[in-house]
């Protein structure tokens, strides 16, 4: 790949990390300081428990309930779902109702490691832009 592929792929992580953190803080105001420490939080928990381990704990979390803290978490399930789906390398196939862990469990070791630096490459765009756009105390954890 030449610089200028991985200029665009990086200008698209960028552009879709911010469609996401912008979505939260229009349409998930109530949740948006949650968002924004796991959102932080979760790289850590991917380079010490691995990808699979870090989305089935992030799995377990989800609340369908819009003012519960694990509606956090599943809009970052699913932003980073949507993002593997539209993700030029297309490291894995989220097309049909898969689910993310289960993919991702399923994955040779070669697309797992590169899929989790995708991942993390993904949520170091994600924390960026949730620092900047999300103000108020995140301190408080989850």
């Amino acid at each position: 790949m030449g610089n200028g592929v991985i200029h665009e792929i990086e200008r698209k992580r960028a552009e879709f990390a911010y469609k996401c953190v912008d979505r939260v803080l229009k349409e998930h105001k109530n949740i948006k300081e949650k968002y924004k420490t796991y959102v932080k939080k979760i790289p850590m928990l991917i380079k010490n428990n691995g990808l699979g381990a870090t989305f089935a704990f992030v799995k377990a979390k989800i609340s369908e309930k819009e003012g519960e803290a694990g509606y956090a978490y599943k809009l970052i399930y699913e932003q980073t779902g949507n993002w593997l789906k539209e993700d030029y390398k297309q490291l894995i196939d989220l097309r049909g109702d898969e689910d993310l862990v289960i993919q991702i469990i399923s994955l040779d070791s070669n697309t797992y490691r590169a899929v989790t630096a995708e991942v993390i490459s993904f949520f170091t765009w994600l924390s960026r832009f949730a620092e900047g756009m999300i103000k108020g105390d995140d301190s408080n954890g989850g």
